[in-house]
């Protein structure tokens, strides 16, 4: 009887796995077709952390006139590696600017990111081209969203995603946040990863 139970519950698992396969197919789509935005705080203390945050609305706002007119990811990635050293430039002022004297580091780079719930839009976990910069130490929490096409926090509205996206990648974004298969989507790409 056991055995039946088991062979059961892997049927019903291989069934949700097999209806999800859309959703999995959209969701991969979608990490090929957006590039993210990390930043690291040097720590944790309160001081670091609103650094952080202002770091984040100096090089979020300044960077996406780069991307005006801008084709694809391909290209969004061009422009970002050309554009590192202003990147640099312009996180390291901001960080003057309050007062500190943190080094600072911009890089390109694939990064593992888990699956985020913004205010309207969910970004599904997966290994995603990023834009990371890395205040100090980097040792603190830290914020990401999207810099290409611009659907961070207070930049994008639902016309702009529309528009950015594709129909399977706009119904990622826009799912209900607490969809299960966005949890499927994690053990997924854990799974993956332990294969790389």
């Amino acid at each position: 009887m056991k055995k039946y139970i088991h062979l059961l519950v892997l049927a019903v698992i291989i069934a949700g796995m097999l209806l999800c396969l859309p959703f999995f197919d959209s969701c991969e789509e979608l990490t090929e077709d957006v590039l993210r935005v990390h930043i690291l705080a040097n720590s944790d203390s309160a001081a670091d952390q609103s650094l952080k945050l202002s770091v984040r609305d100096r090089v979020v706002t300044e960077c996406s006139a780069y991307y005006d007119g801008c084709s694809g990811k391909e290209e969004a990635l061009a422009i970002t590696r050309a554009h590192l050293t202003e990147i640099e430039k312009l996180a390291s002022d901001e960080i003057c600017r309050h007062g500190f004297r943190y080094p600072v580091h911009a890089e390109v780079g694939e990064m593992y990111f888990d699956t985020r719930y913004y205010d309207d839009f969910t970004m599904p976990a997966g290994r995603y081209d990023a834009l990371r910069v890395t205040i100090g130490d980097g040792e603190g929490q830290n914020w990401w969203c999207v810099m290409y096409p611009s659907l961070c926090v207070g930049a994008a509205s639902k016309q702009e995603m529309e528009d950015d996206l594709d129909d399977g990648e706009y119904r990622v974004v826009t799912s209900d946040r607490y969809d299960f298969r966005f949890k499927l989507v994690e053990y997924w790409e854990e799974l993956r990863s332990w294969f790389r």
